[in-house]
């Protein structure tokens, strides 16, 4: 018996005290494969990243639903993995997939290649019925990344 043990945990406001090198990590590792196997190498293993997104978000998004459904379930995914993404219908019958928030930011900076593949990801996932065309691309000084969807 005793008195009862004590549970000592941090808050958000904690982190920064505790930094997180997940961004200079990822960035040192697509500079070493670059160095060691070329923009080739690299070009595979973003084309195998881009592979298993497809499969992974293909198994939650339903090629036969509704486009408005496909992206939301889209969104919902994207969300998760740390995107803040969201779904806005248009007047002419289009929709804008935004991203408020990209976490791969350094990553893609380093290796323009995510982005390339990002769009080619989206195309395979919401099936040939579609189109997606990027509108504003953080990396090009936008605040956020916007994908026009038509059907």
């Amino acid at each position: 018996m005793g008195r009862p043990a004590k549970v000592w945990s941090l808050t958000p406001a904690a982190d920064r005290y505790f930094p997180d090198a997940h961004a200079e990590l990822t960035v040192s590792l697509l500079n070493a494969i670059k160095d060691n196997f070329g923009e080739k190498g690299l070009d595979r293993l973003v084309a195998a990243r881009a592979r298993q997104q497809v499969d992974a978000y293909g198994k939650e998004v339903s090629k036969s639903d509704p486009l408005v459904r496909r992206l939301k379930a889209l969104a919902g995914i994207r969300s998760e993995e740390g995107y803040m993404a969201e779904v806005r219908s248009q007047k002419d019958g289009s929709f804008l997939f935004i991203e408020n928030h990209c976490p791969i930011c350094a990553a893609a900076t380093t290796c323009t290649g995510l982005c390339s593949a990002e769009l080619t990801v989206f195309q395979s996932v919401l099936g040939p019925d579609t189109r997606v065309e990027r509108t504003e691309h953080k990396l090009a000084g936008a605040r956020r990344c916007v994908y026009k969807v038509t059907k």
